[in-house]
């Protein structure tokens, strides 16, 4: 990966650090939502995510705020979302910071 690359990379995921789960409170990067991001040369972005549960009342709203987010860059044209369940999600893949937000000792 080389420094344009990883400097892009490292701008969506800062990008996603500020879309909040309106539930938890708490971003989607610390939640351990964001499985795969990835960007093509045309500058259409892929994000690989899960949800916390199946059925989530606020997917819409969740996939808009990461839309408005990744738009925000220059350098992004277009955001698709593709919500997976595999592997599931668990509070293991939640950070130090996540886990203190919510309460989880561990």
């Amino acid at each position: 990966m080389d420094n344009n690359t990883q400097e892009l990379q490292d701008q969506m995921l800062e990008a996603l650090s500020q879309v909040i789960d309106p539930e938890l409170r708490c971003d989607i990067v610390s939640l351990g939502l964001v499985y795969e991001l990835a960007m093509d040369k045309a500058g259409n972005v892929t994000v690989k995510l899960t949800l916390t549960t199946m059925g989530c009342p606020l997917t819409a709203v969740l996939d808009t705020m990461i839309t408005r987010a990744l738009m925000a860059i220059n350098a992004v044209n277009s955001v698709k979302i593709d919500l997976v369940w595999e592997p599931a999600w668990s509070t293991d893949r939640m950070s130090r910071y996540a886990k203190m937000v919510l309460g989880i000792h561990n």
